[in-house]
C-alpha cells in the first residue's frame, strides 16, 4: 500500500495525466505526442494496448468478488444465510449496473457519504483491536517482510498472490482520473483511505494474534457479534462505490479506444454538464454486466475468485511500470540514476507480484487472461483493420487536383451545400465519387470533411477547424477533437466563417460513405480477423448518430471492399 499506491500511482503515476486523463490509453497518447513516431512506437502502442485488455478483465473480476466478499459476511452473522448469499449479491449486481445511465456523481451523492462513515468504522474497529495486541504495531517496519522471505522464500513468494489483494483498485484511481479529478484522488487516499485502511489491516492481524481461529472471516470478526448485521450493510454499499471506481474506468477507456481507432464507435453519453470526464456508455455497461453475473455464478464464492483476481491488475500494474520507464527518461527528462531507481524499484515490486499471481492460472487466473485476450484481440482487430480498409480506398482513390479540373466546371451544380465525410485528408471520398457517378449533379458549395482525433483529452474550440479553399466551390475542411471530446459536425459547421459562410441546418446534406468489406486472401490479416472486422463495422455505431448527424439531411452511398 505505500510502495505500489502512495508512492508509484498517486505520487509519481497520478502526475502523468494527459491534461486531466488517466489511464492506459491517455499515458499512451502522452507518451505518443511527446516523442512523436521513431523505432519504439510500435512496442510502446502494445504495451498501452495489452494494458488496456487488461484493465477490462479486472473490471470484470472486481464487481463481482467486491460484492460477493460483503455479502458473505451474512454467513458470520448466520450461517443459515448462506443460501441467499448468490442471488443477494447478483440482485445488487444489477441494481448497480441499472443506474449507471444515472451517472457517476448520481451515484456518489447517493453512497458517498456512506464511504466516509465506513472507513470511520475501520478505523475504530482497527483501534478496538490494536489495542488488545499492540505489538502488531512493530508489523509496520519492512524488515519483517524480507525476514519472511529470508526464512521461507517459497511461501512469502506465494503470499504475495494474496498480498496484492489489499492493492487491486490502484490502477482504477489512474483510468478514473477524468472523472475525479488528481487532486481529489490525492487527497481522498493520503487523509483518509490509506490511513484508515492501515488500521484495519492491523486491527486483523491483532485479533489473529489473539484468536487465530478468526482467520475464517477476520474483517466481520472484528466486530462484536450485535455490531455484525450493521457492518454487512454498510460494507456492502461500500463495495458498490469500490465497484463504480473501476465501471467508470471501464467508460473512460473504451472512450479513448474509439476515439484513438482501437475500438468501433460506441453509443457514448454524457451524464453531467459540468464534468466533461462523467460518461456513459451503454454496451459495455451491459457487457460487463452480463460476464460478472456469469462469474458469480461460476465461482460462486469470494476465496473462488480470490485466486481469479490479481493476475490482470498486476499485469497492467507492470505494463504501467514499463511506460512509467520510457516516461522518466524521454519524456519528462529525469536524471538518468533518479530515472533508472524509480523505474527499477517499481518494476521489481510489480514483477515479483505479477509473476506470483501467475501461479494461480490453473485455479481461476485463467480467466481474466482469456477476458484480456479477447479484448486485445477485438482492439487490434479493429486498429488494423482501420489500417487496410483506408489503404484499400487510398488505392482507387483520385487525386483533388485530378479531379477538380476533370469536374470543376463540367458538372451542373445546383443549390444548397453538401459535406462528404471522408477518413482521409487526401483524395476523394468514394461517396463524392459515387454520387457524382449516378446523379450526375453537384451542390453549388462542397465541403469534404475529415474528423481528426489528436493525442489529447481536449481540443479547444477556436483550434479545432482548418480549412482549405479548393476552387470551383469545393472546401476541405479538418475538424480536430480531442479523445475524450464529444464529436458534433453541425455544431462545427453553422459557426465557421471561412467556408463560404456558415452551412445552415435546412440548406446542408451530408454524404457518407458505408463500405461492405468483404475478407480476401490478399496480404493483410487473417480471414478470421478479416471476418471479424467486417462484423465490428456492421456493428459499429453509425456515423449519423456518432457525428451528431441530422436523420433527414444524410445520403448514404454504398461500395463494396475487399480487405
Amino acid at each position: 500500500m505505500m510502495l505500489i499506491v502512495t508512492l508509484k500511482y498517486v505520487f509519481v503515476i497520478l502526475r502523468a495525466d494527459n491534461k486531466g486523463e488517466g489511464g492506459s490509453l491517455a499515458l499512451l497518447a502522452l507518451i505518443g505526442r511527446r516523442l512523436g513516431q521513431n523505432r519504439w512506437s510500435p512496442v510502446i502502442a502494445m504495451l498501452g494496448v495489452i494494458a488496456t485488455a487488461l484493465f477490462y478483465g479486472d473490471a470484470i473480476i472486481t464487481p463481482a468478488i467486491s460484492v460477493l466478499s460483503a455479502v458473505e459476511g451474512l454467513t458470520v452473522v448466520n450461517e443459515g444465510f448462506a443460501r441467499w448469499v448468490l442471488p443477494l449479491s447478483i440482485g445488487i449486481l444489477v441494481g448497480l449496473f441499472a443506474i449507471q445511465s444515472r451517472g457517476t456523481a448520481a451515484v456518489g451523492k447517493l453512497f458517498g457519504p456512506v464511504i466516509i462513515v465506513y472507513f470511520l468504522v475501520l478505523a475504530v474497529l482497527g483501534i478496538v483491536n490494536i489495542a488488545q495486541a499492540p505489538q502488531v504495531l512493530w508489523a509496520l517496519s519492512p524488515h519483517y517482510a524480507l525476514e519472511f522471505f529470508l526464512i521461507d522464500p517459497g511461501l512469502a513468494f506465494l503470499a504475495l498472490g494474496s498480498v496484492v489483494l489489499a492493492v487491486t483498485g490502484a490502477e482504477a484511481l489512474y483510468a478514473d482520473m477524468g472523472h475525479f479529478g488528481r487532486k481529489a484522488i490525492m487527497i481522498s487516499w493520503i487523509y483518509v483511505a490509506f490511513p484508515c485502511l492501515i488500521i484495519n489491516y492491523l486491527g486483523q492481524s491483532a485479533l489473529l494474534l489473539v484468536n487465530p481461529a478468526a482467520v475464517e472471516n477476520p474483517f466481520f470478526l472484528m466486530a462484536p457479534e450485535w455490531a455484525r448485521l450493521p457492518l454487512v450493510v454498510l460494507a456492502t454499499m461500500a463495495t458498490i462505490i469500490a465497484s463504480q471506481a473501476v465501471i467508470s474506468g471501464a467508460y473512460s477507456v473504451s472512450q479513448q479506444a474509439v476515439q484513438l481507432g482501437f475500438l468501433p464507435r460506441l453509443k457514448i453519453l454524457h451524464t453531467s454538464a459540468k464534468a466533461a470526464g462523467q460518461i456513459y456508455v451503454p454496451l459495455v455497461n451491459w457487457a460487463l454486466l452480463g460476464l460478472v453475473i456469469m462469474l458469480v455464478i461460476g465461482f460462486r464464492s469470494s476465496s473462488n475468485l480470490a485466486a481469479a483476481y490479481g493476475i490482470a491488475v498486476t499485469g497492467t500494474m507492470f505494463i504501467t511500470a514499463c511506460m512509467l520507464g520510457i516516461l522518466t527518461f524521454a519524456v519528462w527528462k529525469w536524471h538518468p540514476l533518479m530515472a533508472t531507481l524509480v523505474t527499477g524499484a517499481f518494476l521489481i515490486v510489480d514483477g515479483l507480484y505479477f509473476a506470483s499471481n501467475v501461479t494461480k492460472i490453473p485455479d481461476g487466473g485463467w480467466f481474466p487472461l482469456l477476458v484480456a485476450a479477447v479484448a486485445f484481440t477485438l482492439l487490434t482487430t479493429w486498429a488494423t483493420g482501420r489500417r487496410l480498409m483506408r489503404e484499400r480506398l487510398h488505392e482507387d482513390s483520385m487525386p483533388i487536383d485530378l479531379f477538380l479540373k476533370s469536374v470543376g466546371e463540367k458538372v451542373k451544380r445546383v443549390s444548397g451545400s453538401s459535406v462528404f465525410l471522408a477518413s482521409t485528408i487526401e483524395g476523394i471520398p468514394p461517396a463524392l465519387l459515387h454520387n457524382l457517378k449516378h446523379n450526375h449533379i453537384l451542390h453549388e458549395r462542397v465541403a469534404i470533411l475529415t474528423v481528426l482525433t489528436e493525442g489529447v483529452p481536449h481540443v479547444a474550440s477556436k483550434d479545432r477547424r482548418d480549412v482549405e479553399e479548393l476552387g470551383y466551390g469545393f472546401y476541405r475542411i479538418v475538424l480536430h477533437y480531442g479523445f475524450m471530446d464529444e464529436v458534433n459536425i453541425p455544431a462545427e459547421l453553422a459557426n465557421e466563417e471561412r467556408a463560404g459562410g456558415p452551412f445552415l441546418a435546412m440548406d446542408t446534406s451530408y454524404f457518407l460513405s458505408r463500405q461492405t468489406l468483404i475478407a480476401s486472401n490478399r496480404p493483410g490479416m487473417a480471414i478470421w480477423r478479416e471476418q471479424l472486422f467486417a462484423w465490428m463495422v456492421r456493428n459499429a455505431e453509425s456515423a449519423m448518430e456518432f457525428f451528431k448527424l441530422p436523420t433527414n439531411r444524410v445520403i448514404e452511398l454504398g461500395s463494396q471492399v475487399e480487405i
